[in-house]
């Protein structure tokens, strides 16, 4: 009878956990990127990107009780070779951190990683360091060779690992707090001096 009860209850949750894997893969990209390319610059190659997206009511109020969200971008720059695996040329990412402080009534927006932080008046203000990030140098000057054509792969997500525990546990559960997009692919023919 117990080991009847035991596999039942594992089977359950296997299942479960199936079903959610499922839902979760077949979830629709709640951010859309707009604008993604490469620049070359002195100090490397730098990402120009910008992302659609509007917060729900169940992040804004997350906000609004001092729990920070945490937006990550991942780039990925790669040189496609026709008798192997594409060469990994550059690979970054950049978490932007949106807070709020109750007792100043202000948003703040930090990248991570810098020391650069903003305060602002309203959650709209502070989503567009989110939305339009500054241009940041996603490979140094000298890692990709002029002439080449990579293939650079790009994505936003809300980072839940980040979250307090108990919003990462609830977060598994709730569709309000899965926010990201596709992986967008784009060609790059590397001009650097």
């Amino acid at each position: 009878m117990i080991r009847r009860t035991l596999l039942s209850f594992w089977l359950t949750a296997a299942l479960a956990f199936f079903l959610a894997l499922a839902s979760t893969a077949s979830h629709a990209a709640d951010i859309e990127i707009a604008e993604a390319r490469l620049e070359y610059t002195d100090e490397g190659y730098r990402l120009a990107a910008a992302f659609n997206f509007e917060l729900n009511h169940s992040l804004e109020g997350a906000i609004a009780r001092g729990i920070p969200l945490y937006f990550t971008t991942e780039v990925a720059i790669r040189r496609p070779r026709w008798y192997w695996l594409d060469e990994r040329a550059a690979s970054a990412t950049q978490t932007i951190r949106i807070s709020y402080n109750v007792l100043t009534r202000q948003y703040r927006a930090a990248i991570n990683g810098s020391n650069l932080q903003q305060s602002f008046d309203s959650i709209e203000d502070a989503m567009s360091l989110v939305r339009r990030p500054g241009r940041w140098v996603v490979a140094p000057p000298d890692v990709l060779k002029p002439g080449e054509v990579y293939t650079v792969a790009l994505r936003m997500e809300l980072d839940i690992a980040q979250l307090p525990k108990p919003f990462q546990v609830h977060s598994i559960n709730s569709s309000d707090w899965r926010l990201s997009s596709d992986w967008r692919y784009f060609t790059f023919k590397a001009d650097g001096k």
